[in-house]
Formats: structure tokens, C-alpha cells, sequence
């Protein structure tokens, strides 16, 4: 039986309790557990998790958090650990996402020690890779990422309990979309990266991240090996979101 499609919602810095209400309360008008093959996760900010966790179960849809520290607990003031997202109800957790690389300065290193935090805690982790326009337009991308991929991703993960999102970070929150073709080549690196991590090809669902919209996530979720998508801006829309959902 094939994997469920996953379509995840990374919210970042945006919701307050009031919007998040409107959203639960719009997204349940869509039914979105009638959608078979297709597993839906939204990944609001810490502040929201607990309070979102049991209408998003009910309505079908897991939820997840967007960071977590490699640590158990201790003196890091501001972080949230990955025990704590598993409290609140997390099943999954973003890491190493390119605002985090590139605004606080994360390594594939650190990365690879938080991925092992969120399986000791039984988080799946959605770690994401991609190369920078300049990487790009140097040739170097493939090497970026696998690179990335062989740095980041822990060995002996199971495959089922990791998701690898590839996101050009050229292509995130630009309204700019990697072409059909750079997307099928990357996914197939990314599957060859992950061969030697743990049970060879089954390793892991790899998902596309890049201002997935409603109008190019048909033709984007229809490419081989993309088991899904990570959509930043549209997901903050329960409209747009399932529409992505059903384009798979």
C-alpha cells in the first residue's frame, strides 16, 4: 500500500488564538478527514499547538511544530524542546528549515543532533534542504544537497519516520516555483542521498516546498517521488490549504 500523500502548513511567526479559531472553525467545513491517501499536518507556532492539537485530531489532521532544541530541558531560555512538543500533542517537527540556516545561523550539524532529539522523543522530523539561487546559478546545487541530505539526516532512521522537504530557497515566498524539471531532478538526488541512511530507497517520503500554490500543486504533487508539499503562506488559508490537499 503507497504511503498517504503528506500535505504540511508551516505557519511561522503568524496566528493569534483568534485566527487560529477562524481557521479550525473554516477548516472543519471542509471535512478535511474525507480526503483518503493524504495525510494533512499543520505546524502553527509553539503558542498554538496545545490549543489546536484536539480540533485538528478530530477534524483528521495532525499538527507539529516548526523547531525544537536538541536538549532535554536546562537553562535555554526561550527554546522549546522536543519532549515538550510531543506534550503538547506534536507528531511532526520542522528542522532546518532555510529561515533558520539562514537567519540563526543553523548547520546541517545541528540540524542532524535535533532530528535525533524528535525520534528519542517519537517525533517525525521534516528536515529541509535547498540550495540558494547563487549555489544555483554556480552549478552547485546538486552537490548543496546531497551534501546537506548526508549531514542532516541521522543514519538508521526508519523510513517511515522521516520526511525530507526539498525547497529551492530561491523559490520560498518569491511567487517563484522551481520548474517541473529542476523538481524531479532534485527529488531523485535527494532519493539517491538517501540510499546509504538506512533501508535504501524505501528511506524516508520527500515532499517540495517553494510557494506551492492551488493553481501548480497538481502538476507539482503528479511528479515522481514527491510525496507531498510544505506550503508556508497558503496554508494560513483553510481554503487554500485543502485545495492543495485535493489537487493530489
Amino acid at each position: 500500500m503507497a504511503r498517504p500523500m503528506l500535505i504540511a502548513g508551516n505557519w511561522k511567526m503568524n496566528g493569534t488564538r483568534a485566527e487560529a479559531a477562524d481557521f479550525l472553525s473554516k477548516l472543519r467545513g471542509l471535512k478535511p478527514d474525507a480526503r483518503p491517501g493524504r495525510q494533512l499536518l499543520i505546524c502553527p507556532p509553539a503558542t498554538l499547538i496545545g490549543e489546536m492539537a484536539k480540533p485538528l485530531a478530530a477534524s483528521g489532521v495532525l499538527v507539529g511544530g516548526q523547531n525544537c532544541h536538541p536538549g532535554v530541558n536546562g537553562a535555554f531560555t526561550g527554546d522549546i524542546s522536543a519532549g515538550m512538543l510531543r506534550d503538547l500533542g506534536s507528531s511532526h517537527v520542522i528542522l532546518g528549515h532555510s529561515e533558520r540556516r539562514a537567519m540563526h545561523g543553523e548547520t546541517d550539524q545541528l540540524v542532524h543532533v535535533k532530528a535525533m532529539a524528535a525520534r528519542r522523543h517519537g517525533l517525525i522530523p521534516i528536515i529541509c534542504v535547498g540550495e540558494t539561487l547563487a549555489q544555483r546559478e554556480d552549478g552547485q546545487a546538486e552537490a548543496v544537497v546531497r551534501e546537506q541530505v548526508r549531514t542532516s539526516v541521522p543514519d538508521g532512521i526508519e523510513g517511515d519516520a522521516l520526511v525530507v522537504a526539498y525547497e529551492p530557497v530561491w523559490a520560498i515566498g518569491t511567487g517563484r516555483a522551481a520548474t517541473l524539471d529542476d523538481i524531479a531532478t532534485m527529488h531523485h538526488i535527494i532519493r539517491e542521498a538517501l540510499a546509504g541512511k538506512s533501508d535504501g530507497a524505501a528511506c524516508g517520503l520527500i515532499i517540495y516546498g517553494g510557494s506551492v500554490k492551488p493553481n501548480n500543486a497538481a502538476e507539482i504533487l503528479s511528479l515522481d517521488l514527491v510525496g507531498g508539499a510544505l506550503i508556508g503562506g497558503a496554508s494560513l488559508d483553510a481554503g487554500d490549504f485543502m485545495a492543495i490537499a485535493d489537487a493530489t
